[in-house]
């Protein structure tokens, strides 16, 4: 007797799903690319990589945090991680006067916001050959998947414990003017609150400063599904594209927030991999390790494409996903 397992509601709708669009939905194509990855700040520099086969996972470099301070190897040990390495941003140049971003701010502006920028001049200047100036700005938008928030969001949380500080050193024994001076010295290793420290800390702010600097009017915002950030950016997109709302929309990812918070958070998972490495598809894989970097791809339905853009990086021919649950 020949047994058929019955399809799930989900399993139904995705096909059913997945027929409307390969029925009635127009290929979009990816005019522009943008990206800064370990090891590479340019699309090129990128895919040099990838086919040399580099292996970009390093110990965290010191310019990042010590990771001594943070390591243990047995994962039950509070307030430690068991991993020691991950994908890192190499040091960036970055002029905020270009980006009408006065300097005194800089310290009040997460790295996402700032780095971004510069992946969006890629991909602007990638997809429209310098000519972005002639383009209907208008319709241009900017939809980008953020997660796990944003590096500035935990150092200015660190400056409100204060009075826990005080409290400990109190019942330790320190005199009052000891306390006022360490609490001090303390102070002194986080930026100070000023009148830009709150956008500078929000991840929406992205997507805000992208479209305000390069004056684009299309819709702005960004999408957090956790590691599927960057795809529900990009379904987003395609949904501009497939109803008419955008002519072209710049989707990618950020993220630039590997410090000690997220590898103590992913190894009390715990997720992070005990040997140090990542090893996609294989059968000694055993978790995974944190990255950094930032990718854009600039796309735009392919009848409008193929007539306004000589080249086309490729075709996106429609989304696909699945349902996730958090055990």
């Amino acid at each position: 007797m020949e047994i058929k397992m019955k399809k799930t509601k989900n399993q139904t709708r995705s096909q059913a799903s997945s027929q409307r669009l390969k029925d009635n939905v127009t290929p979009v194509a990816v005019i522009g690319m943008g990206c800064l990855f370990p090891g590479s700040d340019t699309i090129e520099g990128y895919w040099r990589d990838i086919t040399a086969g580099r292996d970009m996972i390093t110990e965290v470099p010191p310019n990042h945090f010590l990771i001594d301070h943070y390591f243990d190897p047995d994962p039950l040990v509070p307030d430690k991680t068991y991993c020691r390495r991950g994908a890192f941003l190499s040091p960036v140049e970055f002029d905020p006067m270009a980006f009408g971003i006065p300097p005194k701010n800089l310290a009040a502006t997460d790295t996402s916001q700032l780095l971004s920028m510069l992946v969006a001049e890629q991909v602007l200047e990638n997809a429209f050959n310098g000519q972005l100036k002639d383009m209907d700005r208008s319709r241009i938008s900017v939809i980008m998947g953020v997660a796990a928030g944003l590096e500035l969001l935990g150092e200015m949380a660190n400056r409100l414990v204060k009075p826990n500080w005080v409290k400990g050193m109190r019942e330790a024994g320190l005199a009052e003017d000891e306390v006022e001076d360490i609490c001090k010295r303390i102070m002194a290793t986080h930026a100070p609150w000023n009148e830009s420290t709150f956008p500078g800390l929000l991840g929406n702010v992205v997507t805000g400063r992208i479209a305000n600097y390069f004056d684009l009017g299309g819709i702005n915002c960004t999408s957090d599904a956790a590691c599927a950030s960057s795809f529900s950016a990009l379904s987003q997109g395609l949904n501009e594209l497939y109803t008419g709302a955008s002519d072209v929309v710049i989707a990618g990812g950020a993220d630039t927030n590997n410090g000690p918070f997220l590898f103590v958070s992913f190894s009390k998972t715990p997720a992070l991999s005990p040997t140090h490495d990542c090893r996609p598809f294989s059968d000694k894989a055993d978790g995974m390790v944190l990255g950094e970097g930032i990718g854009m791809i600039a796309i735009k339905r392919l009848d409008i494409g193929r007539q306004r853009n000589k080249y086309l990086c490729t075709v996106c021919p429609g989304p696909g996903c699945r349902p996730q649950t958090m055990l």
